[in-house]
């Protein structure tokens, strides 16, 4: 029988968010770090614009306060950016004094500029920030003696106790087990959601795993209809969707189409360092009117040096697939990058369940409202993760008694092609509807269908082994096949409830505002300058803060 250890806070991704808040997090508790793969397999390490703070001596937290609030799109909660940017410059010291080595000009941190931003004040690492900073985490991580990182490991529900509603821990599937393990409290930093969509820059491990595990235990989630779309995603024939940094765009690089006309500008004064979410629904439409796949980013205006020194990764990632960058243009279009709502947290990332916390990109702290500015992101988990540090926890010791109950394995292979076959079909049904410009029949229609394979999935016995366990059993498999059966189905199931929340939260909100656009309802609408609020099945809203 595998027994695992009371742990003061179980800390769920091991992302920037995750692995910050592991740190950061008083010495004195005993930390339990779950992650789903091995370390740095996180959507973070794949940032590469860089971390935004307004350090530079010609610019102020004021003007960053500014941007985010207007490529937010009145949906920012103003407190909650107030906070992120008065504490950017402490955060990058903490940073740098962990040891990440971000590019300098001369003796001073270097600064570029990004799109929406009014000063240059993104700080980068070449063009592999999130992973310069991840790795630097993780080192600090496995350093510290009161941290155990369980690795190779899925959290499949939260473990709530019946008579307070208090989160005492979650139920995990690793090594061939599913076990209960009991802690004060949970901090999930699972990440986003973007495998919901068939094009996505995010990693296979960002399912919307805590998004979904809480709003299933009743936690209040925000704004789910808001979805970031990256502009330019490699689109290459065999090749994943490869984000082509913002960071290219703000240094010189054009958007052109097939004929090599720089078409943004006819989108957008700004042309291609217009917010995120006009860039993005530029390149939609104009594919839409050209009849053409994609786009092209031309880094050719750029000094060759400048790109060899600031974009070895994306030289190298386009090399590999065969585009020469310094000779001809990246073919690019859209693909799902960002979510910016998750679950509701306040600025001390207490979400609605006792002793559950949220940080990074599954939480909705208000900072994003309905688009996100570049660079924030990194910059968000770093100031909300370093709250922890004032967390105080009850000194509750829970007994758990496990009965240990071998499982002999079925033949699931019947069960597991029809996952298989949701898993694969889910994908396309929530880009064609629910991608860069929805309407409401395309999205009624979609919801039908998630909710018909819901039905489909949790009426297979292998259901029983994720929804139904005891607190106090133990499962034994005594087979890999079986734990990687298991954990598809739980992804598939996560995947299946965020596809429901972002369809239904896309429905409910009829206007068009940010990464939210109905083409039914075009205009901004003044009514819904509010939080869309969800618990369990209920829809409404809640006024800004």
């Amino acid at each position: 029988m595998k027994e695992y250890p009371h742990f003061d806070v179980l800390v769920i991704g091991s992302g920037a968010a995750g692995l910050y808040a592991a740190l950061c997090l008083p010495s004195s508790y005993s930390v339990g770090l779950i992650t789903k793969d091995k370390l740095k397999t996180g959507a973070s390490k794949w940032a590469q614009g860089g971390i935004a703070a307004a350090i530079n001596s010609d610019d102020s937290p004021l003007l960053h306060l500014e941007d985010t609030l207007k490529a937010g799109a009145g949906l920012c909660d103003r407190a909650a950016v107030e906070f992120l940017v008065e504490h950017g410059a402490s955060s990058i010291e903490s940073l740098v004094d962990m040891g990440v080595a971000f590019d300098r000009h001369n003796s001073k941190l270097a600064m570029t500029l990004e799109a929406a931003h009014s000063r240059p004040r993104v700080l980068h690492a070449a063009d592999t920030t999130g992973k310069a900073i991840v790795t630097t985490l993780t080192e600090q991580v496995l350093q510290k003696p009161n941290i155990t990182v369980i690795s190779q490991a899925l959290a499949l529900n939260l473990w709530l106790n019946q008579e307070t509603g208090h989160c005492q821990g979650i139920s995990l599937l690793h090594q061939q087990t599913i076990s209960w393990i009991s802690s004060s409290a949970v901090v999930l930093a699972t990440g986003g959601g973007g495998q919901v969509f068939s094009q996505t820059t995010n990693p296979p491990v960002s399912t919307g795993d805590g998004v979904a595990m809480a709003w299933r235990s009743s936690a209040i989630v925000r704004d789910l209809e808001f979805v970031q779309f990256h502009p330019t995603a490699l689109t290459k024939s065999g090749a994943p969707r490869f984000l082509i940094s913002e960071a290219v765009r703000g240094e010189g690089a054009h958007l052109v189409d097939r004929e090599g006309k720089r078409f943004a500008f006819a989108y957008h004064p700004d042309g291609e360092l217009a917010p995120r979410d006009i860039v993005s629904r530029a390149i939609f439409t104009h594919l839409q009117k050209t009849g053409a796949t994609n786009v092209y980013l031309d880094l050719r205006p750029i000094p060759a040096e400048k790109i060899r020194y600031r974009f070895p990764n994306i030289i190298r990632v386009c090399q590999q697939y065969g585009v020469d960058l310094f000779n001809e243009p990246i073919p690019v279009a859209p693909a799902a990058h960002y979510w910016m709502g998750g679950i509701e947290v306040d600025r001390m990332n207490r979400t609605s369940i006792p002793g559950l916390y949220a940080v990074g990109e599954t939480a909705s702290t208000g900072v994003h409202g309905a688009n996100r500015l570049a660079s924030n992101s990194l910059l968000e988990c770093v100031v909300y993760a370093a709250q922890l540090s004032k967390l105080e926890i009850p000194s509750t010791q829970f007994v758990t008694e496990y009965e240990l109950i071998n499982i002999k394995e079925e033949n699931w292979s019947g069960q597991t092609e029809q996952i298989a076959q949701m898993r694969n079909d889910l994908p396309m049904l929530v880009w064609q509807s629910a991608g860069i410009c929805r309407t409401e029949e395309v999205l009624k229609n979609a919801i039908s269908q998630v909710q018909a394979w819901h039905s489909q999935l949790i009426a297979l016995p292998l259901s029983k082994y994720v929804s139904e366990i005891s607190p106090n059993h133990q499962l034994n498999f005594n087979s890999a096949q079986a734990e990687l059966q298991i954990r598809f189905y739980t992804e598939t199931l996560n995947l299946l409830d965020i596809a429901y929340l972002i369809l239904s939260s896309a429905v409910f909100r009829t206007e068009s505002r940010g990464g939210h656009y109905r083409l039914d309802y075009p205009q901004v609408s003044s009514d819904w300058q509010v939080h869309t609020v969800v618990k369990e099945h209920s829809w409404s809203t809640s006024t800004l803060n």
